[in-house]
């Protein structure tokens, strides 16, 4: 008798055992919590010819977009392609190995295949959500759920996972109250859900509803904190609508403890905190000892020219940190990406490397050249990954350019864009009153 999951899909080379810590782990993992690594690692040694904890530590490993991850994952792959494996098996192992050679695209095409075939690997959904997060596929982030859903109801394993990767696959398509509801119901099945805590506080984020993002964050604080990978996140939206309340003492208590005190670094953290940093300096906060800090982080894992977004958002450490040599070496990097061939080339050359040029300028004092960097690929931001959340900060370095710059039209015309999103947002009256008070250049 074949061995299968908990929702009846076979698993190649598992025991009754090692299926029932398979089953375990994935619990685990789509909650955002405990050590997926590490429990992959566990259940390989107990059944070295057992696929799918090879498969999901590949998956790990490519998703956090750090270089060092590549050889790991490419181990991990190798032992898969030695294994007899079932069609669902190869499909992931068809959609990694395009991963591992950058071809996100591609590998989110199988990852459709997959999820069409095999509705209820939840794996291969959680592995075709995070690819569309990282292309900015908006469309995908939702549609690969709702696709998925007829073969899940409430009384199924793992179905407040399903609800809120579509809370956030709404919330990104603009779908603002179903990815509410989807995100809250899947907290009613599981408070531990990060992604799904996560996902509504995109939906409160966006709605400048921040007195009730900060009720929903500090309200279980220990839910999404205690053992989660996405704690640092969660904090960086808390943080979020206190900086939009003008609350910049508790956003720097926050970016003294949990933002920044995480330890050891995380590519996927550190973005949050050049990102945080940035916003910050906008408002006009000191904070040379931070960057420095941040810089020293990034030293320690983050290569050139492996993703656009991750190579912005060192740039914005270098730039803070005062260090001319690493700025060079980002933008060399970068420039040598996009002359390259594939998906991360086609992302840096068309948004990642003139939004650094752009960034650079504004650093400079040179907001002329800003505006026409930043503008110039603003509306096509998505392509190069993240969310609509952490991409504001093109924006809010527009507006900042324009403001310092004396483009009062300019000004005007993006202070009204956000007040018109968030008609209540202090920070949007904030620059609404600067940009009408502003002295043409």
């Amino acid at each position: 008798m074949t061995t299968a999951d908990i929702h009846g899909q076979p698993l190649s080379g598992a025991s009754s055992d090692t299926a029932e810590g398979w089953n375990a782990l994935l619990a685990e993992t789509v909650l955002y919590a405990g050590d997926p690594l590490g429990g992959s690692d566990r259940l390989i040694e107990a059944r070295p010819d057992f696929v799918m904890p090879h498969l999901l530590k590949a998956w790990m490993l490519l998703l956090s977009t750090e270089p060092q991850a590549l050889p790991p994952a490419r181990e991990a792959l190798d032992a898969v392609r030695a294994l007899p494996r079932t069609a669902r098996e190869e499909g992931h192992l068809a959609a990694l190995t395009q991963l591992a050679e950058g071809r996100w695209w591609e590998a989110s095409r199988i990852m459709e295949d997959v999820s069409i075939d095999h509705p209820r690997d939840l794996l291969a959904l959680l592995g075709g959500h995070q690819i569309d997060f990282f292309t900015g596929h908006s469309r995908m982030l939702r549609d690969r759920l709702l696709r998925a859903m007829p073969a899940w109801d409430a009384a199924r394993p793992g179905y407040h996972a399903m609800q809120g990767m579509l809370a956030f696959g709404l919330e990104e398509t603009g779908d603002y109250a179903p990815a509410e509801r989807a995100g809250r119901q899947a907290i009613e099945l599981e408070r531990r859900d990060g992604w799904a805590r996560h996902a509504v506080a995109h939906v409160l984020e966006m709605q400048g509803r921040e007195a009730e993002g900060i009720s929903w964050l500090r309200g279980d604080v220990a839910s999404w904190s205690e053992g989660s990978f996405l704690a640092v996140h969660n904090w960086w939206h808390l943080a979020l609508y206190h900086l939009e309340r003008g609350e910049i003492a508790e956003v720097q208590s926050l970016l003294d403890g949990p933002i920044l005190g995480a330890d050891p670094p995380i590519m996927l953290e550190l973005l949050d905190m050049a990102a945080m940093l940035w916003r910050l300096q906008l408002r006009g906060v000191e904070l040379e000892r931070h960057w420095a800090r941040l810089a020293d982080r990034f030293d320690a894992i983050w290569q050139p020219g492996h993703y656009g977004f991750n190579d912005l958002h060192a740039l914005m450490a270098y730039l803070g940190a005062g260090r001319t040599d690493r700025v060079h070496a980002a933008l060399d990097g970068a420039g040598e990406a996009a002359r390259g061939t594939g998906d991360n080339a086609r992302a840096t050359r068309e948004v990642a490397l003139p939004l650094m040029l752009g960034f650079r300028a504004f650093s400079e004092g040179s907001y002329d050249a800003a505006i026409r960097a930043l503008r110039m690929v603003r509306s096509r931001a998505a392509m190069f990954g993240g969310s609509h959340a952490q991409r504001d900060v093109i924006d809010l370095t527009l507006l900042e350019a324009a403001l310092r710059g004396g483009q009062r039209g300019l000004a005007q015309a993006l202070a009204a864009e956000r007040l018109a999103a968030k008609p209540q947002s202090p920070f949007a009256q904030l620059v609404t009153r600067r940009a009408a008070e502003s002295v043409p250049a």
